[in-house]
């Protein structure tokens, strides 16, 4: 199902997206697309996005690729994602338009369903991203480990 509209209601209100320019491209089956174009004011002493940058970008596409999960957009409501652990691994320098790519495991979709449903208050799970630039070159890798729960009152 695709929820793209629904995942640019939810992260693009988020004032770190705001600052680095992100935008949700696609979200949907589990699966979602967030890009930017590096911001001067971002870019570290060599001209490449910040790590800050980079992570919050690797933090979207996250939780864009969860909201992609829902099998109707109100089973969102009441979803609370929070990022425990988070790893990077830098690749190549990161200039100009950056596309971040993140589809979840099966393994992670089975933790978050039941919550997504109602079924359950918390999971934890993981989600993998790989960042290209505009030339196809991956210049970063990373992962969060999540702790997702529903609010009491939207069960």
């Amino acid at each position: 199902m695709d929820v793209t509209p629904l995942a640019r209601s939810l992260l693009d209100p988020i004032p770190a997206h705001r600052t680095a320019g992100i935008e949700v491209l696609r979200a949907a089956d589990g699966a979602a697309e967030v890009a930017l174009s590096t911001p001067e004011a971002l870019t570290n002493v060599i001209g490449s996005l910040h790590s800050s940058g980079l992570i919050t970008l690797i933090d979207a596409a996250g939780l864009a690729a969860m909201i992609g999960a829902v099998e109707d957009e109100k089973e969102f409501h009441g979803i609370v994602p929070l990022g425990a652990v988070a790893t990077m691994e830098f690749l190549a320098p990161a200039r100009g338009r950056l596309v971040a790519s993140c589809r979840l495991t099966e393994q992670a979709l089975r933790a978050l369903r039941p919550v997504l449903a109602g079924a359950a208050l918390r999971a934890r799970l993981s989600t993998h991203t790989e960042v290209v630039d505009s030339t196809g070159v991956l210049v970063c890798r990373g992962g969060f480990d999540w702790s997702v729960r529903r609010t009491p009152d939207a069960a």
